[in-house]
């Protein structure tokens, strides 16, 4: 039996690698200018590992780069964007370095209003699409027997998504939209991504885990409340937590050798978790796999200026 995981709900992402050296690590972090990215890559420097942080744009990368230090390699990464995902992904590899993980935080935010990129909803682009597109084209940069890939999803893909979990009609919205709804499928749409990507990479031993980082303030926690918040105040404080503790997960599953040999899971508070049932359809995992390549294959076909001919599709992977 594995030795039980000394990190819970209260842990920081210092805390859950304390001791641990990263030197000569190198990690790629999505969102790397937004709290929990953040948080992530400045833990990892912290304890040796260069890191190659991704945001939409240089200028934000760079900015959020410069505060962890020379540890730091900001790269431009719109994941609504697959020209972007593609020249950052080429940028990466002209590099010639080998990842030993891959921690794919980045997080559109709701919009009220249906927004569309590629006849594609805007969040299922962005936060899925993007990531299934940059993740695939470096999996082969990934170390294997002892590379990890981190996709950070949300407890809205088990309270939000819809109940056939991927609505495979309405993928551009047009038949309804729903902000909560769109932001849980997509949410969900990375987990099943990360099921299916584990199963892929078993014989190259690559642990694959996705996560659920917890709730912050802001996050609409309040007012889905139905009770006065004077009485219910001590019970949300419970699950609110600090930037620190929103990255503690996907830093112990990205770096923390208490998980080494772990792959498949669903976290939350650093342990692992009962994610949606629907996390187990292998069909449906199959599908949405094949959905998002003619997803991808139709964008680069509908696109002329796909820097270097477009996407690159490695597919080294177990079918």
């Amino acid at each position: 039996m594995p030795s039980p995981i000394p990190h819970g709900g209260r842990s920081t992402a210092n805390q859950v690698l304390a001791g641990v050296d990263l030197t000569r690590k190198w990690i790629l972090v999505t969102g790397c200018d937004e709290e929990i990215g953040f948080e992530t890559m400045n833990a990892l420097a912290a304890n040796g590992a260069h890191v190659f942080g991704l945001a939409r744009s240089l200028t934000s990368a760079r900015n959020a780069c410069d505060q962890v230090g020379p540890r730091a390699t900001p790269v431009a990464c719109d994941l609504a964007d697959l020209d972007s995902v593609a020249a950052a992904a080429a940028m990466i590899r002209g590099l010639e370095v080998s990842l030993d993980a891959i921690i794919a935080s980045s997080e559109a935010a709701s919009p009220p209003t249906l927004h569309t990129r590629y006849g594609v909803e805007l969040q299922f682009l962005s936060n899925y699409i993007g990531h299934f597109a940059l993740v695939n084209q470096l999996l082969d940069l990934v170390r294997s027997g002892t590379g990890r890939i981190v996709i950070v999803s949300s407890s809205a893909s088990v309270m939000q998504a819809p109940p056939e979990g991927i609505m495979f009609d309405n993928l551009d919205g047009h038949r309804f939209y729903d902000p909560m709804t769109c932001f849980g499928q997509s949410k969900f749409a990375l987990a099943l991504y990360a099921k299916e990507l584990s199963r892929r990479l078993r014989r190259r031993v690559i642990a694959v885990n996705s996560l659920h980082p917890g709730a912050a303030k802001g996050t609409g926690l309040r007012k889905d409340l139905l009770r006065p918040w004077r009485v219910v105040r001590s019970t949300v404080q419970q699950f609110i937590k600090s930037a620190g503790q929103r990255a503690a997960t996907g830093a112990l599953l990205a770096a923390s050798p208490c998980v080494t040999g772990i792959t498949g899971e669903y976290w939350s508070d650093c342990q692992i978790a009962k994610g949606n049932p629907l996390l187990s359809d292998r069909e449906l995992a199959k599908r949405l796999w094949q959905v998002s390549l003619q997803i991808i294959a139709r964008i680069r076909n509908a696109t002329t200026n796909n820097a270097g001919g477009g996407v690159i599709w490695r597919e080294a992977i177990e079918s």
